[in-house]
């Protein structure tokens, strides 16, 4: 029967080709989406447009909306009151709230946590776009829908 199982295995293999390369397009697809971001900030903000270079530099593909009020689109992505920065940003199904670094937009996209995003709250010199004197340690949260927020990562600058 070595016939009969190599028939079957030539037969594996040309019904799964398909599937394969449609799996691959998917996969090329979420990986597009995934870095690809949009930017709600005002016009004027000088940090934001920091930060925006720095998520760009990171390999972001970033669009920018310059709108004259943002507090519609915190509450319509579900950002807490106390967890609002100047900007908002959304990837991946996510939302990033204020000076968050990139490479831990990575590592929280990588790892698809359960949560509705990553916020940095007010603006903390020494992030993304505050870079200046005497930088301080701060925290990124995660927060999920509920309003519930963790630690996600202590940054020291």
């Amino acid at each position: 029967m070595p016939f009969l199982r190599s028939r079957r295995k030539l037969l594996a293999t040309a019904l799964a080709a398909p599937l394969l390369a449609v799996g691959l397009g998917e996969a090329a697809e979420l990986r597009a989406e995934t870095d690809a971001m949009t930017v709600y900030k005002s016009p004027t903000c000088g940090c934001c447009g920091a930060w925006v270079d720095h998520v760009r530099a990171a390999g972001f593909a970033v669009t920018v909306r310059d709108v004259d009020d943002l507090a519609p689109i915190k509450l319509m992505a579900g950002v807490p009151a106390p967890l609002q920065s100047c900007h908002t940003a959304s990837i991946g199904g996510y939302v990033v709230e204020g000076h968050v670094p990139a490479e831990v937009i990575k590592r929280f996209l990588a790892e698809r946590p359960q949560a509705r995003g990553l916020a940095v709250p007010g603006m903390p010199v020494g992030s993304p776009g505050m870079e200046g004197p005497n930088p301080q340690p701060y925290q990124v949260l995660s927060f999920d829908s509920a309003g519930g927020t963790a630690v996600y990562r202590t940054v020291r600058p």
